[in-house]
């Protein structure tokens, strides 16, 4: 039986203080994730019109063996077979899903696109600071943690940059270094004879103590294990942290390799991969969290969707619409949210693309007001006058 390692609660969130709103984990699928083929129209016959040979097969399709078969939901809409740890969160109503989400921004490129959604804005002109940096700028929690906000990664995301200062934190395990506690006295010693006096410093020797203090090697949870993985572990250290109680209020994680022009794969192959390592990291993670759910609100989001129908390489091409998911204790789950544009000739935009019914900026601006306690959206999204789509209950 597996028991959980424990975790010291740390000083730099004040102690019996009221919450000033959830924990944000933001998921970034990165290079346009096939949402497609990841939650299912199965109940449209132009899906499998457009994809004779990447479309995934109807649930009640015999002729397919069950796992190259869609996982009903609602009788229209599917998880992909890969998907399936997050059928729990869904059944238990704490897993929401918001198809035909995006952003205007129709350049179809990657670059583009990833920047304009992580400042939030319409077009160059927007502020350079990102959406999460101008939440951190906005709402003032009394919290002075070094680890207020972390980007999971070599280095802060572009939505967490602004005028509070992030960390970015690939493993915890580098502050261990190895466990050899010569070394780490001896770096601690140069450490502080190069801080001394810089205020900044003084935050990375308290980053270092504080994440020295951490066992991630050894941390087991009592549910589940995370996928052996970048994205697990990224998981894993959240999951740490947040009941470490360092002070954390937003964690950004990215998963890419989501560009999948060609060879993407239907029921095995790359694309198929990814979703298992998604699904498999996120189901852990709610998992983990149990006790925590109440109090943490996670979301995913992507550049935009893939071209409704298959391309000559059996892969997908740059799109438009995409779809969002929201895990937490405070979600109004079970049900695909937004409203579906159909596939059918007319019904696409461009070249051939799922059209955006609902903004990226409605979903997030309702939890930065309901969760996380921050009425400052015309200040985080400047320019947009959100709709809240009652995600959120």
């Amino acid at each position: 039986m597996l028991t959980q390692t424990w975790l010291p609660r740390l000083s730099f969130a004040p102690v019996n203080t009221a919450p000033r709103g959830d924990t944000l984990v933001v998921v970034f699928l990165r290079g346009a994730a096939d949402v497609l083929n990841m939650v299912v129209p199965h109940g449209e016959d132009a899906y499998y019109q457009l994809r004779p040979s990447l479309g995934i097969a109807r649930p009640d399709d015999v002729r397919k063996k069950k796992e190259e078969r869609v996982l009903d939901l609602d009788g229209f809409f599917g998880l992909h077979s890969n998907m399936s740890p997050l059928l729990e969160a869904w059944q238990s109503e704490q897993l929401a899903i918001i198809h035909a989400c995006g952003a205007p921004d129709e350049s179809r490129s990657h670059f583009k696109a990833m920047e304009l959604m992580e400042r939030g804005v319409d077009d160059e002109r927007g502020p350079a600071s990102g959406w999460i940096g101008r939440h951190l700028a906005t709402l003032n929690t009394g919290n002075s943690s070094p680890l207020r906000a972390v980007g999971m990664g070599t280095r802060p995301q572009r939505s967490l940059s602004g005028s509070v200062p992030v960390s970015a934190l690939r493993s915890i395990t580098d502050f261990h270094l190895g466990g050899d506690l010569r070394a780490l006295q001896q770096m601690r010693a140069a450490l502080e004879t190069v801080y001394a006096g810089d205020v900044l410093g003084q935050d990375t020797l308290s980053i270092m103590d504080t994440l020295q203090k951490l066992d991630v090697q050894n941390y087991r949870s009592p549910i589940t294990n995370y996928p052996d993985s970048e994205f697990g572990l990224a998981l894993k250290q959240t999951a740490m942290l947040i009941k470490a109680e360092v002070g954390l209020e937003v964690s950004a994680i990215d998963l890419g390799g989501w560009d999948t022009h060609f060879a993407q794969g239907s029921s095995t192959g790359l694309m198929p991969n990814l979703m298992k390592d998604l699904a498999e990291g996120l189901s852990a993670f709610h998992a983990d969290m149990a006790d925590h759910q109440n109090q943490l609100t996670t979301v995913t989001m992507s550049e935009f969707g893939r071209r409704a129908s298959e391309n000559g390489s059996l892969g997908t091409d740059h799109g438009h619409g995409s779809m969002m998911m929201v895990l937490g204790g405070n979600v109004d789950g079970g049900k695909v949210h937004g409203k579906w544009p159909g596939l059918e000739e007319g019904q696409l935009v461009g070249p051939g693309d799922l059209a955006v019914t609902t903004d990226y900026r409605d979903v997030l601006s309702e939890i930065l007001i309901k969760r996380l306690n921050n009425p400052a959206t015309n200040e985080i999204f400047p320019a947009y006058q959100q709709a809240l789509p009652n995600i959120i209950v």
